[in-house]
């Protein structure tokens, strides 16, 4: 019989393989300051392009005393207890009907967590004999909520409407032999790549299959759409979404976030929600802070205007001088290069130490060996400068990759990745 973390000692994971070379500078790295276009990190100023920090509020004096203010009031215990049994409250049900109003609902529920909730949700809302298609690129929180199902479960080729037709009619045939039904999933923007779900197809593809359609609009919500309620209000269909789901960490600038749906689906989530069930209630002070973020994005639309004004200038920018952005359709912004992770790590270490930009790197595993994924979220907070320097910023990193100078830079730790 072997020690149970013989495993941990003899394999660190695909990342955590790597922690020596890469934490505290490319993994868990640390920025300093108030959240803001431009931060601290190690110890120089950088523009900051990864946080998703959409609207700017983060920082904002009046959202900031309105936090302050209510931490004051109720400490960071008050309400004690789940939902249920004591950590119930007026405001708790104030703002779930007015985010409920605002996503063209009729009811919504809190969550502690994004991530938690979108696990518990989906655990709820199938059994064993129900059946679920989802994206091939879903976000982790979906995935992992999808592990606990114990039925069928199928994967559609991302964002491909022949293959969602063509797992809808595999799940019809299950669903025939179990009784069950089929529940589908797609997110609103997919975080990685910036592109909307299919939504507008999917919800058409409702009158030849039964099934029912809930969204995670992480990235949609307060970004898209007329009011900013999201993906759905953006493509015209927000009524035939079944489930809505968004966080409060995106654009609210916060921690929580809510789903919503006609009221007997909410009233059946919040009595069987496990997650939210035996977890203790979202604090008072998050609960009048999400208020306060909320009525400005109903009263502020400036702020998504102000948002777009930086997306397209950066996004168009980067465009004009022969960046490939894939097919982005949000406010994420994605650069691709070819390049290997070698190269890569060098990439970023220029790119933060000399140019002074800061942003996400994305490589394999999560995405095809050879390419580098930059990441980039704009936000009402940049200015044109920053904009300005980004893309003065990136035509270099892209000179110096093609010269093969960070190949030659990167020689040493590509040898011994094997690369």
């Amino acid at each position: 019989m072997r020690d149970l973390f013989d495993k941990i000692y003899e394999d660190k994971g695909p990342l955590g393989k790597w922690a020596d070379q890469a934490e505290g500078y490319f993994v868990f790295p640390k920025l300093e300051g108030p959240i803001s276009n431009r931060m601290k990190f190690q110890g120089r100023e950088v523009v900051t392009w990864s946080i998703n920090d959409y609207l700017g509020l983060a920082n904002m004096e009046e959202v900031r005393k309105v936090d302050a203010e209510a931490a004051a009031a109720y400490g960071s215990a008050y309400p004690m207890g789940a939902r249920m049994m004591s950590g119930h409250t007026d405001l708790h049900e104030q703002l779930q009907n007015e985010l409920a109003e605002f996503v063209d609902k009729e009811a919504s529920y809190l969550l502690n967590f994004g991530y938690q909730g979108m696990v518990s949700t989906i655990d709820a809302l199938v059994s064993k004999d129900d059946i679920i298609v989802y994206d091939v690129d879903a976000h982790a929180c979906i995935i992992d909520g999808v592990r606990l199902h114990q039925g069928q479960r199928y994967t559609y080729r991302h964002n491909d409407i022949e293959s969602i037709e063509k797992n809808l009619m595999r799940a019809t045939r299950m669903a025939q032999k179990t009784g069950g039904g089929i529940l589908l999933i797609s997110e609103g923007v997919f975080g990685m790549r910036g592109e909307q779900g299919r939504l507008k197809e999917i919800v058409a593809l409702k009158e030849k299959y039964n099934f029912r359609l809930f969204v995670d609009d992480a990235h949609g919500f307060g970004t898209l759409g007329t009011t900013g309620a999201g993906t759905g209000e953006e493509q015209g269909v927000q009524d035939d979404i079944d489930v809505y789901f968004a966080t409060f960490a995106k654009s609210m600038a916060s921690t929580g976030a809510f789903i919503a749906a006609d009221q007997e689906i909410i009233d059946y989530l919040k009595y069987n929600l496990r997650s939210q069930m035996f977890a203790k209630s979202l604090q008072m002070q998050l609960v009048v802070g999400a208020l306060k973020r909320l009525d400005m994005l109903r009263t502020m639309p400036e702020l998504k205007a102000k948002l777009w004004k930086n997306v397209n200038a950066l996004q168009n920018g980067l465009r004009n001088r022969g960046f490939d952005l894939g097919t982005t359709q949000s406010c994420v912004t994605p650069v691709y290069l070819k390049g290997s992770i070698p190269e890569a790590m060098a990439l970023v270490k220029d790119l933060r130490e000399n140019h002074g930009i800061f942003c996400s790197i994305v490589v394999y595993p999560v995405i095809p060996k050879g390419m580098i994924l930059l990441r980039l979220i704009p936000t009402a907070s940049h200015t044109m400068q920053d904009i300005e320097d980004t893309l003065n910023a990136f035509s270099a990193i892209r000179e110096t990759l093609e010269n093969g100078t960070y190949k030659k830079m990167s020689a040493a730790l590509a040898e011994a990745m094997g690369e």
